[in-house]
């Protein structure tokens, strides 16, 4: 007869705990299913979230694995400049501090919704409908992200982890909506932040050395500062205005604990950008066989350096950071679409089209990450096509700016479609004037509201 002991010696510890942290979460999902009692508890957590539980969702949120395998990677032939990517994002959320408050009492469900305030139903609808074909963009990124590491650390075909993981995601979402995200994802941020730093601590100790730090940042021939210009405009800008980062402020019980939250993680994503770019250009100093189509520099580091037990833990992190990146946008996605039927979701209708939202949505994701397996490329591509559209018009409204409301349509789309254009140019043709292009989409957004808005007495008076 087999005994248990020797039963679990027989199985990988990285598995081991895989298994325990996926049981884990689904039990939670399950749990959190149950307590669901309103519309308001699926989508905000009935807005009882305090300082720690906001900050830990949002720090989840935005350490996602594209981010964190990204950002990696990005070293390879950024240097120490690929730290950009995580300082940005702080510098975005620098920039939303003026702004939560008001977000806060303005907000109710998700982003879409205050864009109606702003500038009636028309734009509300138009919105509801490009927020989530970008959003799916990044939740395809996540799947990307767990399939690169499981392939990694369990060595399975990068197709079966993306139909894993998606899978995965697409039913924990469909559970526990807000409720279940808000619970783990300050547990979830706990282990992300001590993986990484251990992981950093460990291979500090070690004899190798990393290339000098002024020999990269801040800026490098593969990173220039036309190029820091794009990532703020681009990525810096989706932190001011963002549907995922407004989900959290959302809710959060109160403005002051909002803006503390936004402050704490803004403060920690400063040092964690060095921590990354350290261990990428660890592993690309060191390490012969990184940065593959499914592998990722991280995770080679991991399994060379680290003790079975320790990276088997942060595998767990690191899925731990996919998921809550992807449930997040998930959710978001699903409920502005569910929006575009029903302007007030706080019904029961709404929540069960939201749940057919993320199905759907989901699926799409995952057809997406079967055909494209880029962390960052698809990442940006998605943030380069919100960030044109949305956010001019948003910080003009948050900002009481006055604008041609009736032309916000026309701007949200142009600005939209045109960053795009710059960014598929500048990323994938290497054409140098496409990160122009780009900044163009932002000064045409700007032009098109700046237009005068004629009143009725005017256009009579012209008639006459």
């Amino acid at each position: 007869m087999l005994h248990f002991s020797t039963f679990v010696s027989m199985i990988s510890v990285k598995v081991l705990i895989l298994f325990i942290y996926l049981a884990g979460m689904a039990a939670l999902g399950i749990y959190s299913w149950l307590r669901i009692k309103a519309p308001q508890d699926y989508f905000i957590a009935g807005k009882r979230s305090g300082v720690w539980q906001i900050a830990g969702s949002l720090l989840a949120t935005i350490l996602g694995g594209s981010a964190i395998l990204g950002s990696v990677n990005l070293s390879q032939h950024q240097g120490w400049a690929s730290a950009w990517y995580l300082l940005a994002a702080s510098f975005g959320l620098w920039l939303l501090i003026p702004l939560v408050g008001k977000v806060n009492r303005m907000g109710k469900f998700t982003l879409t919704n205050l864009i109606g305030q702003f500038y009636g139903t028309a734009a509300q609808k138009t919105a509801a409908i490009i927020i989530p074909v970008a959003w799916t963009g990044i939740v395809a990124a996540q799947i990307i992200a767990s399939a690169k590491i499981l392939f990694s650390f369990f060595n399975l075909p990068y197709e079966s982890g993306v139909l894993i993981s998606g899978i995965v995601f697409i039913f924990y979402t469909l559970l526990g909506g807000q409720v279940s995200i808000i619970k783990t994802d300050f547990i979830q941020s706990l282990i992300i932040l001590s993986g990484v730093t251990l992981t950093a601590t460990l291979l500090w100790g070690m004899p190798e050395q990393v290339p000098a730090f002024n020999q990269t940042f801040p800026f490098n021939a593969n990173f220039s500062p036309i190029d820091l210009l794009i990532l703020v405009l681009t990525f810096s800008s989706t932190f001011v205005v963002g549907p995922d980062i407004y989900s959290r402020i959302f809710c959060a019980k109160d403005e002051k604990t909002a803006r503390k939250s936004v402050v704490l993680v803004a403060s920690i994503l400063i040092p964690f950008a060095f921590l990354l770019a350290y261990i990428g250009m660890f592993a690309f100093s060191h390490l012969q066989h990184t940065a593959t189509d499914s592998s990722a520099a991280l995770i080679d580091v991991l399994n060379f350096y680290l003790p079975d037990w320790l990276a088997g833990l942060m595998a767990a992190a690191l899925l731990s950071a996919v998921l809550s990146s992807a449930d997040t946008t998930l959710l978001t996605s699903s409920m502005i679409l569910s929006e575009w039927i029903t302007p007030d979701i706080d019904n029961r209708r709404s929540l069960r089209n939201t749940r057919y939202f993320i199905v759907l949505t989901g699926i799409v994701s995952i057809l997406m990450a079967l055909k494209v397996t880029s962390i960052i490329g698809t990442l940006l591509l998605a943030l380069a096509f919100y960030s044109g559209a949305f956010i001019v018009p948003l910080i003009a409204a948050l900002a009481n700016l006055k604008v041609n409301k009736k032309l916000s349509i026309v701007a949200m789309i142009c600005g939209g479609l045109i960053a795009l254009s710059g960014k598929i140019m500048g990323s994938y043709l290497n054409l140098d004037f496409g990160n122009w292009i780009v900044i163009l989409a932002f000064i045409i957004n700007a032009a098109i509201l700046a237009i005068p808005e004629r009143s009725r007495e005017g256009r009579k008076a012209k008639s006459i």
